[in-house]
């Protein structure tokens, strides 16, 4: 039954995607994603409304049906009959429907303050929508019953496919709102978000927020126990996901409105037990050459430079971490090597025993970029230490000194015909991995395995020059040649200075190849 019920909702989510395809030619994707999640938040707000309505009339409470508190108390946004799904179908074919969607939402988040500046703001007036394409899309979301199966999160999983959908859609340098979801299944089960303050600084459609519920749900433990606070630069992502989580039920504090989280952070004192992120790559100009110079965010360390901010995300995150905080990041991998500032900062991030693990993952699983990118583990507590987790008590070993390495560039399996995604199972084997390595609960003990995990001592890394970059630790041997992967990329970093040298014109081709390795070539 579950595995026809599964197919099921996958056959609402594609054949609704292919409904609202349609609307293209006549709005573009970076528009059309907030008329359709926000036709969809509706009908689902809509269907829980009803449901709590016909509750109240089964308990004789009948009139009470019009009243608010009524609703909130069971976290059900009341709506007003002008905002009710029924009122939307019944006047799906009137000239003026998208007018009616537009004063639905507007009235919908003026009754509930927990969706302020959530929804879509004159969207469906202002674009001019083709009006019987909108009522042909408003007839196929109709038949979406929302409340089928609680356990399987249909709404979630139909909102879930259109973020990744318009993710894809919206292509390279598009699409930053949305992190794959295996890779934020990746760091929820590397940093185990059982309870506490979970943060992201960059929260896009707020994908790392619903995956730690999530893992807190799989792992059978409390979501009240865990408060959610983010922040987002654009103000359409940051309604984007305040209906994100609105749709699942989750509270969170995003701050009173889209903001930079350098230039006015929103949770200036907030110290999380969890952060999770994934920052815009190597981002320039920042700040302004004279701003920010004595942010405290930076307080031991460098300022950051202007010209990159991988490291002014790292030490806001820092700054941001709890006396226990663990925090897992995605950047670019020319954040693990380098010099110049970010080389001072890295260094004193290793010496302080705040770096935990470096994971460098296979290409093609961004959709907006198809590097090899990095995701990093922090740790503000590396000591021997016993600690409560949900159901279960776990001894962690004292790796003060020590790094762990893992290579997963060949792993993965393929998604969406150019993509790459991990597997459960993956997903699984590097968790118990980490985890075996950090702690001394599991049976079997940590152990190097050459082309995957390497446990660096710090004597070690100060020898390469506190260099993250994962090959450098991890035993590599190319099984044709027989030698070793670094002194091969040494070989061929030498052709292609070589070759820098006679071709000037290729100069910024063959750098950027080099980049996107994590390795520097100098002429």
């Amino acid at each position: 039954m579950a595995k026809k019920k599964n197919e099921k909702a996958k056959s609402i989510e594609e054949t609704l995607w292919q409904s609202c395809d349609k609307l293209r030619g006549s709005v573009e994707p970076s528009e059309y994603k907030h008329v359709v999640l926000g036709l969809i938040f509706l009908k689902f707000a809509s269907d829980k409304f009803e449901e709590r309505r016909k509750e109240l009339i089964a308990e004789g409470k009948e009139k009470y049906t019009e009243m608010r508190d009524f609703y909130n108390m069971k976290n059900v946004f009341f709506l007003q009959e002008t905002s009710r799904w029924s009122h939307i179908i019944k006047n799906a074919k009137q000239d003026d429907i998208a007018l009616k969607i537009d004063t639905a939402l507007h009235t919908i988040e003026k009754n509930n303050p927990a969706l302020r500046g959530a929804l879509p703001d004159n969207y469906f007036s202002r674009l001019g929508l083709d009006k019987s394409k909108l009522s042909s899309l408003l007839d196929k979301i109709n038949e979406i019953n929302t409340l089928a199966d609680a356990g399987q999160d249909i709404v979630g999983k139909v909102y879930e496919y259109f973020l990744s959908k318009f993710a894809l859609k919206e292509g390279k340098g598009k699409g930053e709102f949305y992190t794959p979801k295996s890779i934020v299944n990746l760091i929820a089960e590397l940093i185990e978000p059982y309870g506490g303050i979970i943060y992201d600084p960059c929260c896009g459609s707020g994908g790392m927020f619903v995956q730690s519920i999530k893992f807190i749900e799989a792992h059978n433990g409390n979501k009240k126990e865990i408060s959610i606070y983010g922040q987002e630069y654009t103000n359409t992502t940051y309604k984007l996901a305040k209906m994100n989580l609105a749709i699942r039920g989750i509270a969170a504090n995003l701050g009173e409105k889209a903001a930079d989280t350098f230039v006015n952070d929103q949770h200036k004192d907030l110290k999380a037990d969890y952060i999770m992120a994934n920052p815009p790559f190597n981002q320039k100009a920042w700040r302004a050459d004279k701003e920010l110079l004595d942010d405290p965010r930076w307080r031991g360390y460098e300022v950051p430079s202007t010209s990159n901010a991988n490291y002014a995300w790292i030490l806001n995150m820092v700054s941001k971490l709890s006396e226990n905080g663990i925090a897992g990041f995605i950047l670019a991998n020319g954040a693990l090597s380098g010099g110049g500032i970010e080389y001072q900062i890295r260094k004193k991030l290793i010496e302080n025993g705040l770096v935990e693990a470096i994971v460098i993952l296979p290409q093609n699983m961004f959709y907006t970029t198809n590097i090899s990118v990095t995701l990093w583990i922090l740790n503000k507590n590396k000591k021997e230490r016993t600690v409560q987790r949900n159901d279960k008590t776990v001894n962690y070993r004292n790796r003060e000194k020590e790094i762990l390495f893992l290579d997963l560039r060949t792993w993965g399996i393929p998604y969406e015909k150019r993509y790459i995604q991990f597997s459960k199972a993956e997903i699984k084997k590097v968790a118990n991995t980490f985890h075996t390595w950090q702690s001394s609960t599991f049976e079997k003990e940590y152990k190097n395995i050459p082309e995957y995990c390497y446990s660096a001592k710090i004597e070690e890394i100060e020898k390469k020059d506190y260099s993250l970059v994962p090959s450098k630790y991890i035993e590599f041997v190319n099984r044709d040649e027989n030698i070793n992967f670094d002194e091969k990329m040494a070989s061929l970093q030498k052709e292609f200075a070589e070759l820098l040298k006679a071709e000037e014109q290729s100069k910024k081709d063959l750098l950027n190849i080099f980049k996107e390795l994590g390795y520097a070539i100098e002429l």
